[in-house]
């Protein structure tokens, strides 16, 4: 097993998903672009591509680059549906960033004429859960 797949097989993101001090007061959006995820359709077995488009305003923390590239490479041998893994993605990152605003687009490659976008995002999210 070459070094790669071997960080990517073990990475756990309950303690290898780095975060670190937001140094700046002000607000600023971070916007991150993931152009590379895969992984495998859990009734096919069919690989499933993706460019997930992250961005985020901070509060205390921001995401170590590395980390999430690692975080998001360990989906590649998984069998998770496309709903599934956006919504783990980000459910981990807010729970670990929480930030002051999150927003996920996961662009999933079409597929047997299928194309599926899937976007979360926070303040949707707050808006529906406040009524």
């Amino acid at each position: 097993m070459r070094y790669g797949e071997k960080e990517i097989q073990e990475f756990d993101p309950k303690k290898d998903l780095e975060i670190w001090p937001n140094k700046h007061n002000k607000p600023y959006k971070i916007k991150i672009t993931l152009p590379e995820f895969s992984c495998l359709c859990p009734r096919s077995g069919y690989p499933d591509y993706a460019t997930m488009h992250l961005e985020y305003i901070p509060d205390q923390y921001v995401v170590e680059l590395k980390a999430l590239k690692l975080y998001i490479n360990s989906f590649r041998n998984r069998y998770i549906s496309h709903e599934d893994s956006t919504n783990e993605i980000f459910d981990t990152l807010y729970s670990k960033l929480k930030p002051k605003y999150m927003r996920l687009v996961a662009d999933f490659n079409p597929r047997g004429n299928v194309h599926t976008l899937i976007e979360i995002d926070s303040e949707e999210i707050e808006k529906v859960s406040n009524g």
